[in-house]
């Protein structure tokens, strides 16, 4: 699959957040905890998106995270209150590039996607149909989750709420691929919008990720099937 992890809070380095802890991305990159049957490693590239008072910065690379030695010293000067980040394990057939990593970003937003959709891509098919021709032609990838992202976006675009458009993409792609696995994050720097179908899920304060990144007994695991919307001080669970 993919690991992922979203944070607002006070500014903190990048490194302090994906390549300090002790179960960082870094680490997870080559030995994650849970999985769920997706993989062994996520060593198909790799990206991190924060928010500055310009907007969001993005550095992604088609290389595993434990090779970028220029990332280590970007990522220790580099601070932010805003940040997402995730490590890729590539779905078999899928392409291994820069532009498939996460996040993916379109104006405030960033997006992340850990699963897979099932049967891609004729499952979904008859969904891009309803997508503007552009939007398919300028994907960042040919993959699920840029995919994922486009469907995201139209909703955003038309003035959907951000948890109703998670919501609804899940909805309707689970529909169309039934077994597919949609942990989604979403944050504009103000707030975390997070989903958790198939595939597993972590809060504590400030932070949503797939897996505990230290042993603080804050973390607490969210259930299946699940919306998670956070700000820099709360988080909210409710049922998907």
């Amino acid at each position: 699959m993919c690991r992922h992890l979203a944070y607002l809070g006070p500014p903190v380095s990048l490194s302090a957040l994906v390549l300090e802890p002790p179960h960082a991305l870094l680490r997870q990159s080559w030995a994650p905890r849970d999985m769920r049957g997706g993989g062994t490693i996520n060593a198909d590239g790799f990206g991190v998106g924060w928010h500055t008072p310009d907007g969001p910065v993005r550095y992604r690379r088609a290389s595993p995270m434990w090779s970028d030695a220029g990332f280590v010293d970007l990522a220790r000067v580099t601070t932010s209150g805003s940040v997402l980040a995730a490590v890729r394990s590539a779905t078999v057939g899928m392409p291994v590039t820069e532009g498939a990593c996460a996040p993916f970003h379109d104006g405030v937003w960033l997006f992340s996607h850990n699963g897979r959709v099932m049967g891609w891509p004729h499952s979904v098919a008859k969904l891009a149909e309803r997508l503007p021709a552009v939007d398919l032609l300028t994907l960042d990838a040919p993959t699920d989750a840029a995919f994922l992202w486009a469907l995201v976006r139209h909703r955003l675009r038309g003035g959907a709420d951000p948890a109703a458009a998670l919501a609804a993409t899940v909805s309707e792609v689970d529909s169309a691929a039934p077994g597919s696995r949609l942990n989604l994050l979403l944050t504009d720097g103000r707030r975390i919008h997070a989903t958790t179908a198939g595939h597993s899920l972590w809060t504590r304060p400030h932070v949503v990720a797939s897996e505990p990144f230290d042993d603080d007994p804050a973390w607490r695991p969210v259930p299946d099937r699940s919306l998670v919307v956070a700000d820099a001080t709360t988080y909210t669970v409710e049922d998907l």
